[in-house]
């Protein structure tokens, strides 16, 4: 998360745009910024079951990170993305499904969302929300924007396989009619894929969609250290997580 953030400040000051791809250590749920922790995460079963919690800069709902490659996307460039968040919230959908379709898959767009999910405190993958790729009708990608002007930061999550039990374990309210409304890479393919075969696939959707290239970033002990200086302030300190710091950047 907080490299997430460091890109974003990078693509305001350099005018330029970042594409990063990960993956977790550990089980995490992640919150987003103006989030109340205790209506959407069971703490004491994520202690239990060893699942960290983090707040993420951008809003939307409780994901349930783990198995799965993580994206974001940093950037103010208005001729790629257009100045809008629907706009670009589109366009990086439809370069994340033409990962997917180079995998074999059949994703789309969600057409709208749903007035129950947005007014309530269910889990991401609850519901696909507008302009969110789903397959089948079932979520496949969940992701969450942040914009400052033309600059934005998008980043989301592609499960490789669905933890459905894990997550049902530490959130609240996912209804029983609910729990068949995700999918994962592995379900629809069904095999297993690694971490890699994904991201590549990924990227070559990223270069054919946009018709672009890509140029490998290497952080510098500088950047590094600015990351660390986020992470200590905020990422990893209980009162950003528990909401006791407002949501700016530090």
């Amino acid at each position: 998360m907080a490299v997430d953030e460091y890109l974003f400040e990078q693509a305001q000051q350099k005018r330029a745009t970042y594409v990063r791809f990960y993956t977790w250590l550990r089980p995490t749920a992640s919150l987003g910024c103006s989030q109340e922790i205790s209506r959407v995460v069971n703490l004491d079963e994520c202690r239990r079951r060893g699942v960290d919690v983090v707040r993420r800069m951008t809003g939307g709902k409780m994901v349930l990170h783990h198995l799965e490659v993580t994206y974001s996307v940093s950037s103010g460039d208005i001729d790629f993305f257009t100045p809008t968040l629907e706009g670009s919230y589109r366009l990086i959908s439809g370069a994340l499904m033409k990962g997917l379709e180079l995998m074999g898959l059949e994703p789309s767009l969600a057409s709208s969302t749903s007035r129950l999910y947005a007014r309530s405190d269910l889990p991401c993958f609850a519901y696909p929300a507008r302009n969110e790729v789903e397959i089948r009708g079932k979520k496949i990608i969940g992701s969450a924007q942040k914009r400052s002007g033309n600059f934005f930061i998008q980043h989301g999550s592609i499960p490789l396989v669905s933890e459905l039990d894990l997550l049902l374990a530490i959130s609240f309210g996912l209804p029983p009619a609910r729990q068949d409304c995700l999918t994962s890479i592995a379900d629809e393919l069904g095999r297993n894929i690694s971490y890699r075969e994904a991201v590549e696939y990924f990227i070559d959707g990223c270069r054919s969609y946009f018709n672009c290239n890509f140029k490998q970033l290497i952080l510098t002990t500088a950047d590094l250290d600015r990351i660390k200086t986020l992470e200590s302030s905020k990422y990893a300190n209980p009162d950003w997580t528990f909401h006791k710091l407002a949501p700016v950047s530090i």
